[in-house]
């Protein structure tokens, strides 16, 4: 009977202690699934004084569109002829007044002698004809009458002069050569296309908003490489905020340098995209910087207003209380006192503030963002157990009988 009740002592001595184990276990493996996410949904604060400071402020419109030359040639001989030259080709690039092509000029040299000469007899006739002039009405009506013949046949050589200056045709701007459509051999009608002016050079089109090179006729497209710009579309509400004239900042992904502009024009029409309207705004390149290319990409910030020396916070260090706009700042004594200011604009992550603070004047801050879940001890992340601070009874002894209980005889 006593081996029995030993027997049955053991039994509940062993069976508490591993109840205690277990449940144990269960509250540190909970605690784990628990503690993390708590910790990873509790913010961490952080305040820092900052002190006001003068800053410049600006307030601008975004927009975006395509970036294109300023100006498209469409250059053509004026004269008929042979072409002789061809002295560019599409891909080249041309500086302005450099010779394009030339024509033959036998018969527009034949063309200005007849035209000199022509001016010459009539030089000839209004001279006789003022040195017998009789002061009578009939010799005075034919002395009007040669005058007018001689500024005819002058008009006559200057057009026969611009003509032979005409045979070559030369580049009105600097720029990439586009289109080339003429070869030697071809013949030329002046006045086909795009017209030459005295100098050979086109009076052709100039592209002005669009920069498209489109469809021609010309027998040379230049595109400007100097002059660049972007039409871009503001909407209803910003667009009465811009005028012509206003600075823009323009970012291309071509252009080592920054790259500035101004309004140039803003439309009069609207379009319309899912019921909003919206006005054409062309913005035109300052300078001539390198990298750009037709056709690029370009964001633009058109600012419409700028300050100077504006004193500014964070915004983050604003707050409302009240209904009345308030900054935290440090007491003498470090205490935290709250300071009514009165607030301007925004920019970015500035607010203006235009009473209640000087310049040097330190407000508080305070950012959150989440704890860290940082890292577990190495029991944590070992997936190991918690070392107890109990201890197991000692059995190293056997249990009473030698064997464990429920087993045989004693």
């Amino acid at each position: 009977m006593l081996s029995l009740w030993r027997r049955a002592r053991w039994v509940r001595v062993l069976t508490l202690v591993l109840m205690v184990g277990v449940a144990g276990a269960g509250g540190y493996l909970l605690a784990l699934r628990e503690e993390p996410a708590q910790a990873a949904t509790t913010p961490e604060s952080t305040t820092t004084a900052v002190a006001a400071s003068l800053t410049t402020i600006q307030s601008s419109v975004s927009a975006s569109g395509t970036l294109t030359p300023s100006v498209q040639e469409d250059v053509s001989f004026d004269v008929s002829g042979t072409v002789t030259s061809v002295d560019v080709a599409a891909g080249d690039t041309v500086a302005a007044g450099q010779q394009l092509a030339t024509v033959d000029t036998l018969q527009l040299d034949a063309a200005l002698l007849a035209a000199k000469a022509d001016l010459a007899s009539a030089q000839a006739s209004l001279s006789d004809a003022q040195d017998e002039a009789d002061g009578s009405s009939a010799s005075d009506a034919q002395v009007t009458a040669l005058a007018a013949q001689v500024d005819v046949a002058q008009a006559a050589v200057e057009d026969a002069e611009a003509d032979r200056a005409g045979a070559t045709l030369t580049a009105p701007v600097a720029g990439l050569v586009t289109a080339v459509g003429l070869e030697v051999g071809d013949a030329v009608s002046g006045g086909s296309s795009s017209g030459a002016g005295p100098d050979g050079s086109s009076t052709g089109s100039s592209t002005g908003s669009t920069g498209s090179t489109g469809t021609t006729t010309a027998q040379f497209t230049i595109v400007g490489t100097d002059a660049w710009q972007t039409a871009v579309t503001v909407g209803e509400s910003d667009v009465a905020l811009i005028e012509v004239g206003d600075q823009a900042e323009i970012t291309v992904d071509g252009a080592t340098d920054p790259v500035y502009g101004t309004v140039a024009e803003i439309g009069l029409l609207s379009t319309s995209t899912s019921g909003v309207a919206a006005y054409p705004v062309t913005v035109e390149v300052t300078g001539s910087p390198e990298g750009l290319h037709d056709g690029e990409s370009a964001d633009v910030e058109i600012v419409y207003e700028r300050r100077t020396d504006v004193l500014t916070v964070p915004t983050a260090a604003v707050t409302t209380e009240d209904g009345r706009s308030v900054v935290t700042q440090e007491g003498a004594d470090g205490e935290q006192v709250t300071t009514e200011v009165t607030v301007g604009a925004t920019s970015g992550n500035l607010v203006e503030i235009t009473a209640g603070l000087a310049e040097g004047d330190e407000v508080l801050v305070t950012a959150f963002s989440p704890r860290s879940t940082g890292s577990a001890d190495s029991d944590e992340q070992g997936g190991q157990m918690p070392q107890f601070s109990g201890e197991m009874p000692d059995f190293s002894g056997g249990f009473p009988g030698g064997q464990m209980p429920g087993g045989g005889n004693g």
